[in-house]
């Protein structure tokens, strides 16, 4: 088989392909022993049908030359996407020119392939990162979250604050005048916006023994009128940062200790953060490049339904349905496929723009590179590095595995080579990013614990 490509309009490629007749011959072959084993025809035995029989049966040696070749060119088509390195993004149009009912056969596939697009600047990006330097004030803040833990309600007899815990009898009725809710020594924080946002309004500057009415829509409701009256008033009151409190509060003896204790775990924990968001910072920064205009719908299309599929798997691990899903986040089908496609977007022009660094880097993956992927691959999977090359090739998807390596390569780049600079637009020393994350599992998982918090 031989196979060249020629560039046309509309980021697509002409794909011309040359099949010999024994290559040919041995997929006539192939399709023949598979009938037969599926032909029931009366005085033969499975497999021992012959050729003449079956050629009568399927309607004629040109059909089953016809059922040969739509068995056969989807496998010489992933051969030829192999060996011209071609990169399509969607299905293509095959016609065959020539060779239909006997003899070698030639046909042509035009599909559409990855566009490369510019990202010019890519070598002058910014990227903002939370600093990675302690200050004072973050202890401190750490300090009061563990007072917080111990503080105590204390009734006050002041007008109510933004913070203040009160305690309320409450009624809800909606617009029919029906009582959709009610709760007796209810305790609410003031400004935590729980039940809905206009009561923290008419609480503000009240005291204990007050009546009020807000009306408002809860998350996912239609609005409800809620009646209150305010029984009691409390502040919580935190113990004092002492000796004294630190021994009680913790392992160590002393407010000295415990706060060096915990200047080395935050400090640890803030550079982790810092580097962690460090690659999707730079990699935010390099979508900005890509033009919405250079993105294919295609690829977009793809990356949907996979995380669509991906979705329902995790779905199904929880004996959860998709209507269920949707019915418990109050959306819609089509605004989950709205949400999943922003997402989706903006990962396509990650793959676009990490690939034109690549290029614009003459970046290349080497075959020892290639060989040293497969026999990972071959590792996990219980297999043969060969067995691997065989199976990627046969399904078109090598590119796939060499394109994994070079974007690995350009997102390293990327990393190295932008600005980096905190929250505040300063410049973050480099060096002060330099830890062992593969060493400091306590910081990784305080990080990533912090990060699904704040989501």
């Amino acid at each position: 088989m031989r196979a060249t490509s020629e560039v046309q309009e509309n980021n697509r490629v002409k794909l011309t392909v040359e099949v010999d007749e024994s290559e040919i011959s041995s997929a006539l072959d192939s399709v023949v022993k598979s009938l037969g084993q599926q032909v029931r025809i009366p005085g033969f035995r499975p497999g021992k049908v012959p050729r003449k029989v079956l050629e009568a049966r399927m309607g004629g040696a040109g059909a089953l030359r016809s059922e040969a070749l739509r068995e056969a060119l989807p496998e010489f088509y992933a051969q030829a996407v192999v060996e011209t390195e071609t990169d399509p993004i969607a299905a293509p149009e095959i016609d065959i020119t020539a060779g239909e009912e006997e003899g070698p056969v030639t046909f042509e596939a035009v599909v559409e392939v990855r566009p490369n697009v510019s990202v010019a600047g890519y070598a002058g990006l910014t990227a903002t990162i939370p600093s990675p330097v302690l200050t004072d004030a973050d202890v401190e803040a750490q300090i009061d979250r563990l007072r917080e833990n111990d503080g105590e309600l204390v009734e006050v007899e002041r007008p109510i604050l933004s913070g203040d815990f009160v305690t309320l009898d409450l009624v809800g009725v909606d617009d029919a005048g029906e009582q959709v809710a009610s709760a007796d020594d209810y305790l609410y924080e003031v400004g935590s916006g729980n039940i809905i946002a206009e009561l923290d309004d008419v609480l503000g500057g009240a005291k204990a023994g007050a009546e009020l009415e807000a009306t408002g829509a809860p998350e996912g409701s239609d609005p409800i009128t809620f009646s209150v009256t305010v029984t009691k008033v409390q502040e919580k009151q935190l113990p004092e940062a002492t000796d004294e409190w630190a021994a009680e509060a913790s392992e160590f003896a002393t407010l000295a200790e415990l706060r060096a204790d915990l200047s080395d775990r935050i400090s640890r924990i803030k550079v982790v953060q810092a580097q962690m968001a460090l690659r999707e910072a730079a990699l935010s920064s390099l979508v900005d490049l890509v033009d919405d205009a250079e993105v294919p719908d295609a690829l977009i299309d793809a990356e949907v339904n996979e995380r669509i599929h991906d979705l329902s798997h995790r779905l199904e691990a929880q004996k959860l349905s998709i209507e269920q899903f949707l019915s418990a986040t109050g959306q819609t089908g089509d605004e989950l496929v709205e949400a999943l496609r922003v997402d989706a977007q903006r990962a396509v022009k990650v793959d676009l723009g990490l690939r034109a660094v690549a290029l614009a880097e003459a970046m290349e993956v080497s075959d020892a590179e290639l060989e040293e992927e497969f026999a990972k691959m071959a590792e996990q999977y219980g297999t043969t590095p060969d067995s691997i090359r065989e199976q990627l090739d046969q399904a078109g998807r090598t590119p796939e595995v060499k394109a994994a390596q070079l974007k690995s390569k350009a997102a390293a780049w990327l990393v190295e080579n932008v600005t980096v600079v905190d929250e505040d637009g300063a410049a973050v020393d480099r060096s002060l990013l330099e830890t062992n994350m593969a060493e400091d599992e306590e910081a990784i998982t305080a990080a990533e614990a912090a990060a699904e918090e704040e989501e």
